[in-house]
C-alpha cells in the first residue's frame, strides 16, 4: 500500500480538454442537469422530477429500438428483431425500477408540491403514447391533449397510419404461409386491435410446432416478455399512486387509481395470452 495520490496520466489518461471532446459535453450534461426546475421548495420535487425525466429518456429508448425492431420484422431480419425486443423489455425493467425510488414518498411529501404540477399529468406523456401506439394500443382519443403542440399531434396521426408492431408481425406469418384473412391484413390499423380467433389459430399452429416454426415461435415469446414488463410497469403504476395519493383525482383530471386500473385490462396481444389455454 502507498499514501502517494494516483495520478490517471501516468497511465496515459487525457486530462486537459480544451477545445476537445469530453465526456460531459458528448452527453450534453449541462443541458440535461440543468433540466431540474424546482416550482416549489419541497425538498421531494426533486425526487419526482427526476424519476419522471429519467422515465422520458428511457421511453426515447424503447421508441428507438421498437422502430428497429419492426422495420427487422418487415425485412425478415428476425435477429436483430429478437435482440431489440429482449433490450425493450429490459427497458421497461429498468422503468419498474423506478417506481420503487418514487414510493419512498409520502403523502405528506407529494402534498408539499402537488400544486405545483397545475393541470400536468403522466398520462399526457407523448412518448409513452407513441409506444402504446407502436404496440397496437390504438385509441385515437388520447391524441386530444396534445392538440395544442400541431408536431407531437401530426407525429402521433403519422404513427397510427403505420401497421403497429403487432400488425406487421401478422404479416410476416402470413407471407411466411401461415395463412390469415383479409379482414386481418387489410384492416384499419388507426383503430384498436381486437382479438381474433383466426390469429388465435394461426399461433396455436405455432405453438405446437415450435421446431417447425421456430423463427415465429421465438417472435411470440419475444412479444409475450415485453408484454409482461410492460404489464408490470402499469401494475406499479396503479400502486404507486395509490399508496401516495389514495383515491384523488389526478391532477390531469383523470380517476387517478381508478382510471390506471382500467388500463390494467389492456392486452396488446390478447390471442398471445390466450392461445395458453388451448394447448
Amino acid at each position: 500500500m502507498t499514501n502517494t495520490p494516483y495520478d490517471p496520466a501516468r497511465e496515459g489518461a487525457q486530462m486537459v480538454f480544451d477545445g476537445r471532446m469530453s465526456y460531459g459535453d458528448y452527453l450534453r450534461l449541462d443541458a440535461i442537469l440543468g433540466a431540474q426546475a424546482q416550482l416549489s421548495d419541497a425538498h421531494d420535487e426533486m425526487l419526482f422530477i427526476i424519476q419522471h425525466q429519467t422515465s422520458e429518456l428511457w421511453m426515447r429508448l424503447a421508441i428507438h429500438e421498437l422502430t428497429s425492431a419492426r422495420d427487422a420484422i418487415a425485412g425478415g431480419d428476425f435477429a436483430h428483431a429478437f435482440k431489440t425486443l429482449s433490450r425493450v423489455a429490459r427497458i421497461f425493467e429498468q422503468l419498474n425500477g423506478a417506481w420503487d425510488v418514487l414510493r419512498t414518498m409520502t403523502p405528506a411529501d407529494y402534498t408539499k408540491f402537488r400544486n405545483a404540477l397545475g393541470q400536468s399529468s403522466g398520462f399526457q406523456s407523448w412518448q409513452y403514447r407513441l409506444i402504446e401506439f407502436m404496440v397496437g394500443n390504438r385509441n385515437q382519443a388520447m391524441i386530444r391533449p396534445h392538440a395544442h403542440r400541431p408536431e407531437i399531434k401530426a407525429l402521433l396521426e403519422a404513427e397510427l397510419a403505420r401497421p403497429s408492431l403487432y400488425d406487421v408481425a401478422l404479416g410476416a406469418l402470413h407471407k411466411a404461409g401461415l395463412t390469415l384473412p383479409d379482414e386481418v391484413l387489410n384492416r384499419d390499423t388507426t383503430q384498436q386491435w381486437q382479438s381474433n380467433d383466426a390469429v388465435q389459430a394461426v399461433w396455436a399452429k405455432v405453438y405446437r410446432d415450435p421446431e417447425g416454426h421456430w423463427a415465429f415461435y421465438d417472435l411470440a415469446e419475444k412479444l409475450v416478455d415485453f408484454e409482461d414488463y410492460f404489464r408490470r410497469w402499469r401494475f406499479n403504476h396503479v400502486t404507486t399512486v395509490e399508496r401516495v395519493i389514495g383515491f384523488k383525482r389526478g391532477t390531469g383530471g383523470t380517476g387517478g387509481v381508478s382510471y390506471l386500473r382500467r388500463m390494467l385490462e389492456v392486452e396488446l396481444f390478447p390471442e398471445l395470452w390466450h392461445v395458453r389455454t388451448d394447448l
